[in-house]
């Protein structure tokens, strides 16, 4: 009998240990400041769970050594404490790419050790950077950012109570893994983020809409960019890049396609010879250029056209100079403007009469933006953005590989 008591108390301390290690979470949310517009939250449990169970349903995993290199420190080892919730926000009348996080610091000396080992730079004031990140120590707290402008301009956090609710995780997730929040004094609009096997969803909640029948479709195109949108999806768009035009432009409708080309750029410099005398240097570097074709339907094209023209996007050859990549002619047909490379017409589908934005995969797209130029953006296969009436939905697709992203 003393044995099964001793199995039993064993059991419950077990299942204890169990809850407070992978259940039980504090959800609190006290390191959002109050000038936020935008808060990312991860159930870090959660996703530890989801983790725990794909790796025990893969048991190739269990025989391959994950660590490529054994003399990094890894975030597990970095003297921080892991949140229940990884709290990721972004400030009022900041660039859409400045994202912040606060962290609190548990072991000041493992802490300096991983900065050390992950070669961050010690920039003085207790900040420092490497090429992708920026952290400020501020007391027992580590700020983390993708820049360091706005460091001094993160708030006090928001109040315990926020529209009469307490401010914790359950007022802005739901069953997701984790969630998107817009914040405005108006109102506060969330949308769960699941990540599956191969792709990464983000929808708003209570969302019936099914984009599969878009997506496959557009997923047969050939082109690299395909966008619809009407015009509250471009004035919603516009106002993430702080870019409010849709109205004043006039614009109802947009259509867009677009691909990707390798084009030779040709680099003229000049040097002496010998004798002083002036030569011209031809050189020629490998570059890559979109080939797009942009329609835009205008209640007023006349005041479309003259809008571009006050904020200097179209100039008196009717170039659209507000797209860096050039030659490109506009021209304006009752109530249509189309904006077109010259070099090669891209043709635009059919109208679907549905709003979205689709990207597929082009590894041109990361010779372009530099910064996008790694593993995890290689591995996608398409993004995807729709609207239908108060349903919103983006998706991140990757290509299906022997395991789960989650086991990446």
């Amino acid at each position: 009998m003393k044995k099964k008591y001793i199995f039993l108390v064993i059991a419950i301390l077990l299942s204890v240990g169990v809850y407070f290690l992978l259940f039980h979470k504090d959800k609190s949310l006290k390191y959002i400041p109050e000038n936020a517009d935008v808060m990312v939250l991860v159930d870090v449990k959660k996703a530890t769970r989801q983790y725990i169970s794909s790796f025990l349903t893969h048991p190739l995993k269990w025989f391959e050594d994950s660590g490529k290199d054994k003399n990094k420190i890894s975030l597990s080892d970095s003297g921080l404490k892991t949140p229940d919730f990884l709290q990721i926000f972004h400030l009022k009348n900041t660039r859409f790419s400045e994202w912040y996080t606060i962290v609190e610091i548990e072991d000041q000396t493992k802490f300096s050790a991983f900065l050390k080992n992950r070669r961050f730079v010690n920039n003085g004031k207790n900040q420092f950077k490497n090429n992708q990140f920026f952290i400020k120590i501020d007391g027992g707290k580590c700020i983390v950012g993708t820049s360091d402008f706005h460091f001094k301009s993160i708030g006090k956090p928001l109040a315990q109570n926020f529209r009469n609710k307490v401010l914790n995780a359950d007022s802005f997730m739901g069953d997701g893994l984790g969630s998107v929040s817009f914040i405005s004094e108006l109102r506060t609009r969330n949308f769960s983020i699941d990540l599956k096997d191969d792709e990464i969803e983000m929808k708003n909640e209570q969302n019936s809409s099914d984009f599969s029948a878009l997506i496959s479709d557009l997923n047969k195109k050939t082109q690299f960019l395909n966008a619809e949108l009407d015009s509250e999806n471009i004035k919603k768009i516009s106002s993430v890049f702080k870019e409010n035009s849709a109205d004043s432009a006039s614009v109802n409708h947009l259509k867009m396609s677009a691909n990707l080309a390798e084009v030779n750029d040709t680099i003229i410099s000049y040097g002496y010879d010998d004798n002083f005398n002036e030569i011209e240097k031809v050189s020629y570097q490998k570059i890559v250029q979109p080939d797009y074709e942009i329609l835009l339907e205008s209640s007023n094209p006349n005041k479309t056209l003259e809008y571009f023209q006050r904020k200097k996007w179209m100039n008196a050859q009717n170039q659209f100079t507000a797209i860096p990549f050039q030659p490109n002619l506009v021209s304006s047909d009752k109530n249509q403007i189309t904006v077109k490379t010259t070099r090669k017409p891209v043709k635009l589908i059919e109208t679907k009469h549905q709003n979205y934005i689709f990207i597929k995969n082009d590894p041109l797209f990361f010779s372009l933006f530099k910064i996008l130029e790694n593993q995890f953006s290689e591995d996608i296969e398409y993004l995807f953005y729709g609207n239908k009436n108060q349903d919103y939905t983006v998706k991140i697709k990757f290509k299906k590989e022997k395991y789960p992203l989650i086991l990446r």
